[in-house]
């Protein structure tokens, strides 16, 4: 009986410094695979040859195939637990499948052949294989976060820490891709190939090595009891389905990860083709970007959080990003330089927008942890159908309007790929911090974290 009160008093007692880290470098595989599947999917397919329409259809299919997994994945989780064999399952097939997203066309080479036809094909089989062992170590990690503590401080500081530690990745495959783009010349397909092969293969290697800090490091969170003792019961779809905060909640997560997918998708397209500034600047403007968010990250994990402080966080990180697609909007190539100080704020707004945005789905499952898998991986599933179709409408229109690349204004260059950076990621960042400001947010359970994570 008193293992049992031990367990109960786990939920609400504060997190320790140990613990948080542990949790927080768990995803570091997942993170820094996407970022590279963001950056320079779409900038690698199209220099490989892929038209800008097949390129996006072979993002599309990994979107689709990530969206559905997810669902599978929650309804499983929360019916019989196990977040770390899903873990680790899923990271597992992330590490044997990515390097041949960026690798040559595996049918090409068997089928002797290389048709356009065949090579979308092919890049969207392992495009597919690879998203579904990411949502797989995705909706785990994430809704763990549940079952690991009832605070809501506790919760924050989790997906803070783990948000960080996004940074972290995202800075080290900037800083791979640098290096690489330096030694090795690119002159033919088969260099473009051999770049980014490199890129994935040391990739995986360091984002493996913190999967196995985090399984050696993180116990099987318990979902068994509640915070009162009652049994963990699974809650049916149709519970979620009827409050309306869920949709609010989706909604704001949604329209958070296209501000920071869309312009992670389309920053190296900007800098390079419409600002046209060197070959390094498509890896140290985003590295700038996430050292800003990495700061603000850290930061973030010292507050006491309530519902109001998510919304008024949340909101001003919109606000900064509605200032900073205009920004991009207008500016010239004369001073393309300006892009790393409006990288500053970029990364700023994009910490604010997703650590309280991310965290308003803990609110939202409070004490239903029977249900926590499964809005996990529902809202995943709405994010990445969203910003699937989003960037396969934005490749197409690349694809079907080469006149809007040449227009020219008042020495400012319009395109594709600054109208979707500059206008699109705002758009979703004010609709967001209007239906934020209609929440009403009710945060229980607010204590600190036993041992600060900066001294």
């Amino acid at each position: 009986m008193s293992n049992v009160i031990e367990d109960d008093d786990s939920f609400t007692k504060p997190l320790g410094r140990q613990s948080v880290l542990y949790y927080g470098v768990g995803h570091m595989l997942n993170d820094i695979t996407a970022a590279c599947w963001f950056t320079y999917l779409l900038l690698f397919l199209t220099e490989i040859g892929l038209s800008p329409r097949d390129a996006a259809t072979v993002m599309l299919s990994g979107q689709i195939a990530d969206g559905f997994t997810t669902i599978f994945a929650g309804e499983l989780i929360d019916r019989f637990g196990h977040f770390n064999i899903w873990h680790g399952a899923g990271s597992f097939l992330v590490a044997i499948s990515f390097s041949s997203v960026f690798g040559g066309c595996i049918p090409c080479k068997i089928f002797a052949t290389s048709s356009s036809t065949l090579r979308t094909v092919g890049y969207s089989v392992f495009a597919a294989i690879f998203n579904v062992g990411w949502a797989a170590s995705q909706v785990s990690h994430m809704s763990m976060v549940n079952c690991i503590t009832l605070s809501s401080t506790g919760r924050v500081v989790l997906t803070s820490c783990r948000n960080a530690f996004t940074m972290v990745a995202n800075l080290t495959l900037y800083a791979i891709a640098l290096i690489v783009f330096a030694v090795t010349k690119a002159e033919t397909n088969a260099d473009v190939e051999n770049q980014y092969r490199w890129i994935a293969y040391v990739s995986i290697f360091f984002g493996c090595c913190f999967v196995v800090i985090f399984l050696l490091g993180t116990k099987e969170p318990r979902s068994k009891v509640g915070v009162q003792g009652n049994s963990h019961v699974r809650i049916a779809w149709a519970y979620w389905f009827k409050r309306a905060l869920y949709y609010e909640v989706a909604l704001v997560y949604v329209l958070t990860r296209l501000v920071t997918n869309i312009s992670q998708a389309y920053l190296a397209f900007y800098v390079i083709n419409d600002l046209r500034m060197a070959q390094s600047a498509k890896a140290l403007v985003p590295a700038i970007i996430y050292i800003c968010s990495f700061i603000i990250s850290m930061i973030l994990q010292e507050i006491v959080w309530t519902g109001q402080r998510l919304k008024a966080y949340y909101s001003a990180g919109g606000i900064l990003w509605i200032f900073c697609g205009a920004a991009i909007l207008l500016l010239p190539r004369s001073m393309s330089a300006f892009m790393y100080f409006i990288s500053i704020f970029i990364g700023i707004a994009n910490a604010l927008m997703t650590v309280t945005g991310v965290s308003m789905q803990s609110v939202l499952i409070g004490e239903n942890l029977g249900g926590c898998a499964f809005v996990c991986g529902s809202l995943s599933f709405l994010d990445k159908i969203s910003c699937g179709l989003a960037l396969y409408v934005l490749q197409s229109l690349q694809s079907s309007s080469p006149e809007l690349q040449l227009t020219k204004s008042a020495h400012v260059y319009i395109s594709v790929t600054r109208f979707g950076l500059g206008l699109i990621p705002p758009f979703c960042a004010l609709v967001g911090v209007a239906v934020t400001y209609t929440m009403k947010l009710h945060t229980p359970f607010s204590k600190p974290i036993m041992e600060p994570l900066l001294e």
